[in-house]
């Protein structure tokens, strides 16, 4: 199986994302999304991040998870590299252990703004998870 694979989408920029099981799923995501910002392998982990959410569906946590991680690259340059996801019904608490972008020494790809509702798909199949994601670039 799987578990990232980019998706060819005229002006804008999307993942079909494959995990074993839920938490897995939104962990593969925020990999391939930061993957899509940077080449994640040349940044040290030198930060933990917490984040906790709580919405009324899981769509809606799928992207408000995929947000948060933009944010934190917006605000503080913040990129990814490991995640401790745990989730409860429609709540998300997170470790996300990564560094902080370099752009002197950072490849630059792709510059995200947000995930979006667009063509977004989240659903259990018989042997794991799978969800589609489109990215406003």
């Amino acid at each position: 199986m799987k578990k990232i694979e980019q998706i060819d989408i005229s002006g804008d920029a999307g993942l079909r994302v494959r995990g074993t099981g839920l938490e897995d799923l939104f962990e593969n995501a925020a990999a391939g999304m930061f993957s899509l910002i940077t080449d994640t392998a040349a940044i040290r982990v030198t930060e933990h991040r917490e984040i906790i959410l709580e919405t009324d569906d899981r769509e809606d946590l799928f992207v408000q998870w995929l947000n948060e991680l933009v944010f934190l690259f917006d605000t503080y340059g913040f990129i990814g590299k490991e995640f401790k996801i745990r989730i409860q019904g429609n709540s998300l608490t997170a470790d996300v252990a990564g560094g902080i972008f370099d752009h002197d020494r950072s490849e630059k790809k792709l510059l995200i703004k947000d995930a979006t509702y667009h063509g977004l798909s989240l659903k259990k199949l018989t042997s794991h998870w799978e969800a589609t994601v489109i990215f406003d670039i």
